[in-house]
């Protein structure tokens, strides 16, 4: 009996929907392996189909096409170590999320997913059946475990494991970012341990997926939740673990210890990843975006400058007689030190334009936010023109903020394929301008330094659509307006609430019924990254038409 397990594990990037690539990267990962001398190549939670799949995976061609897919794996990985991969599985007419255990030519073992997730991007009992918790399968002399990913959140399942003779813990996850996450799966993980006393390996992918990245982030614990080796965030990465039995079970000997970076860093990598993987997935290498001169604006091709090279980023200034000479020289110093294509626009033609065209209509009529919109419009129109042209994914610019209450013009400032900042509060778009001004990575394709004029971050915000016109004219200041915010959305807290610690009623009713009445603009938003567990779409369901009110503002 071998006293020594050698496990590689694949932090790897799929694509969904790219079954042959996705099997592609898990041959490569398993013939590292071999060459390293491992037992078993770990991938993923659904790493065949990519992941979150939502509905296509309950189309009968492509669950049978992931399904032969991992058969062929199986044959083609037959001298070498086990491979283990996620993906669909069928049993009669029941699709279940699945773990595969290939091993000598075939497919040795099927573990199915009991605890399917059912919240906030997750939507698992729609498209899933839970399958029985079993007990382990057998790779060498190992009996290994494998939670899939819920399934290690629950005590039950490993408990089982442990006691039908699991001796560690493989758990394949499919795991989106949001803030602060590690520490959540890191106590969960923690529990896992102390309650079996078995060592548990944490295997989770990376990469962007529609509004969501996978942060990576895998590590191994042993028995007494001591940390052995652990992985980075956001990162590929194919790593060995050695485990050596002693005579109280199975450890892990110590690895790779990535440096874990903070909040800020982390929220910040999640956006540029997230719009570098939109971008590459969906077929595009070249991004524009308005540049106005503001903070919003500013991060934003700060964040396509990191993730794309400035070289394939295009900033767009598109000015009207109300934008202030201040905004049409920090639009050109943000464009100069990103090193971005920087173009002008004017709109002033285009605005008489239509000017002219609507004054029949609107004779006998005050200018009013009517004639505001227009300019934002006409903005959204050439930019898209642009895009069009040259094949250029436009970029919109609005944060959460801004989105939460609709102070932005649909088929305007809105316009565009993807949205980093869509899930940041503006206060923490401030805080987030000024640490990217402060520190540079290897992983930015941007330049270094102060990016962002401090002027930039500093001056009132407007969107200047009429003459001295500040966003404070028609919302609370954002330190108030974003704390009101957290509690109404992310909280669903409620106007007494809210009340309770210090905010004006008035002003609370007011921003709740601008939540609510700006339900159809965010239902025609862009996609943009998820930094929250209450992040707009897939987290946060609310119906467009809807004349609650709370009743005890």
């Amino acid at each position: 009996m071998s006293d020594q397990f050698r496990l590689t594990l694949a932090q790897l990037n799929p694509v969904v929907g790219d079954i042959d690539g996705n099997a592609e990267k898990a041959r490569r990962a398993w013939e590292t392996g071999r060459d390293a001398g491992a037992d078993l190549v770990a991938l993923p939670e659904m790493f065949i189909t990519g992941y979150n799949t939502q509905d296509l995976v309950m189309k009968p061609i492509f669950h049978q096409a992931a399904i032969e897919a991992i058969e062929t794996l199986a044959r083609d990985c037959a001298d070498g170590p086990a491979l283990a991969i996620g993906g669909p599985a069928l049993e009669g007419a029941a699709l279940y999320n699945a773990y595969y255990i290939c091993r000598g030519g075939r497919i040795t073992a099927t573990v199915l997913k009991h605890h399917l997730p059912n919240e906030t991007v997750f939507d698992e009992v729609r498209v899933f059946e839970s399958g029985p918790v079993t007990g382990p399968y057998v790779v060498g002399d190992l009996r290994i475990g494998s939670p899939i990913c819920e399934d290690g959140w629950y005590e039950d399942v490993a408990e089982t494991l442990a006691e039908t003779g699991a001796e560690i813990l493989l758990i394949p996850n499919g795991s989106p970012y949001y803030r602060q996450k590690f520490d959540v799966r890191a106590n969960k993980m923690v529990a896992r341990v102390i309650e079996t006393g078995l060592p548990v390996v944490y295997l989770n992918m990376v990469g962007g997926q529609d509004d969501q990245v996978f942060d990576g982030a895998s590590f191994v614990l042993n028995p007494h939740g001591e940390l052995a080796v652990q992985l980075p965030v956001f990162d590929e990465e194919i790593a060995h673990v050695d485990f050596t039995r002693g005579a109280d079970g199975w450890r892990a000997e110590p690895g790779m210890k990535a440096h874990l970076p903070g909040v800020e860093e982390q929220d910040y990598r999640a956006m540029v990843e997230s719009l570098r993987d939109y971008m590459r997935k969906t077929g595009f290498s070249k991004a524009l975006l308005g540049l106005s001169g503001g903070i919003d604006s500013a991060i934003v091709a700060t964040i396509a400058a990191d993730a794309l090279g400035p070289e394939n980023l295009r900033c767009v200034m598109l000015p009207s007689e109300y934008t202030s000479e201040d905004s049409l020289a920090d639009a050109t110093a943000v464009a100069e030190r990103l090193g971005c294509r920087y173009d002008t626009v004017p709109i002033g033609k285009s605005r008489a334009a239509v000017t002219e065209t609507l004054a029949p209509l609107f004779e006998g009529t005050a200018p009013d936010v009517t004639e505001e919109n227009i300019q934002s419009r006409l903005r959204g129109l050439l930019l898209m023109a642009l895009s069009n042209k040259f094949g250029e994914m436009l970029l919109t610019t609005g944060n959460k903020s801004e989105v939460a209450v609709g102070y932005a013009t649909i088929y305007g400032d809105m316009s565009g394929g993807y949205n980093p900042i869509k899930d940041m509060y503006k206060t923490r778009v401030f805080a987030t301008c000024r640490w990217r001004n402060a520190n540079h990575r290897p992983w930015m394709k941007g330049p270094g330094g102060e990016v962002i004029p401090p002027r930039v971050i500093d001056k009132p915000p407007s969107a200047e659509l009429r003459p001295d016109q500040k966003d404070e004219d028609s919302l609370p200041p954002y330190e108030v307006l974003d704390s009101i915010l957290e509690m109404l959305v992310d909280q669903e807290a409620s106007v007494a609430d809210c009340v309770a610690v210090g905010h004006d009623r008035d002003v609370v009713r007011k921003i709740e019924h601008l939540i609510y009445i700006s339900e159809y603009k965010r239902f025609q938003s862009a996609p943009g990254t998820r930094l929250s567990p209450r992040a707009f779409w897939l987290d946060r369901r609310y119906p467009i038409v809807n004349r609650w009110r709370d009743p005890g503002g």
